[in-house]
């Protein structure tokens, strides 16, 4: 197999993390100003920057779950620890425009 450049993987994934959670920060923004279009639109956004990041990690897992020895880097469970704080922002963000909406309505 191909050596990791874990520093490459870790920070692609930093940069789709960091956009999706600045999405999804804006989502709940344009929710609370009553701009729903913009709130679903930016969390879809949000939703494709994130696969992108699983997509990476997922490659690494699958070469783990394959036999492959693995020497972590500290950059790239950054990036872990990153991805699933942001995902749950995702998932807080969605419940919070539903509920800007009951709210406005």
């Amino acid at each position: 197999m191909n050596e990791i450049n874990w520093e490459n993987i870790s920070m692609e994934m930093i940069s789709c993390i960091g956009t999706s959670k600045s999405n999804a920060i804006m989502a709940i923004r344009a929710a609370k100003n009553q701009d729903f279009v913009k709130a679903k639109d930016l969390i879809l956004e949000a939703e494709i920057e994130m696969s992108k990041a699983h997509n990476l990690h997922f490659d690494i897992v699958s070469r783990e779950a394959n036999g492959e020895k693995l020497d972590l880097k500290l950059l790239f469970l950054h990036a872990e620890d990153q991805m699933l704080t942001t995902q749950a922002m995702i998932d807080l963000g969605k419940e919070m425009i539903e509920m800007y909406k009951i709210i406005y309505k």
